[in-house]
């Protein structure tokens, strides 16, 4: 398939999950693209995909106003060095591109951690391509992709 928001759409129903994938405008920040969807900043989450040091990968799943905590996630996932790979990494672990990387449809099905302040909320994600938002109750998603529920994130600076 080439285009990604179909992938996602058939992933999602392959999973049982139900999505709702919205064009948007462009934006050039998270805080617009909340602005621009009418939710606020905490309710769009963001895939960020996660490189360990064996190169394999996870996805963290980070609410918008809130950013990773590296020694929080580092101690959920038993290991001492995670990072954020090159766009070229996220790509080809992926199948998407950095700021529409989501865990439904990815090329590889990676374990997800999911930052547990998004547990009860419908939230508003990457839709596996720009200028698209995907929403989906997150308890679903969770249930949906087995992931690990904890406190993996700090304020945002």
């Amino acid at each position: 398939m080439s285009d990604p928001t179909t992938r996602v759409r058939e992933a999602a129903r392959e999973r049982g999950l139900s999505v709702d994938v919205r064009e948007r405008p462009a934006a050039s920040s998270l805080d617009e693209a909340a602005e621009l969807l009418g939710i606020p900043s905490a309710s769009v989450v963001k895939t960020l995909v996660v490189k360990r040091s064996d190169d394999t990968y996870l996805f963290a799943l980070v609410p918008g106003d809130r950013a990773i905590s590296w020694p929080k996630l580092r101690a959920v996932v038993g290991v001492n060095k995670l990072r954020l790979p090159d766009p070229e990494l996220a790509l080809a672990a992926t199948g998407y591109e950095r700021g529409t990387i989501v865990p439904i449809g990815s090329s590889t099905a990676w374990p997800v951690y999911a930052d547990e302040r998004i547990v009860g909320s419908r939230i508003a994600m990457g839709a596996g391509a720009h200028g698209y938002s995907l929403f989906v109750d997150a308890d679903d998603l969770i249930a949906a992709y087995d992931a690990v529920v904890a406190d993996i994130t700090s304020d945002r600076a």
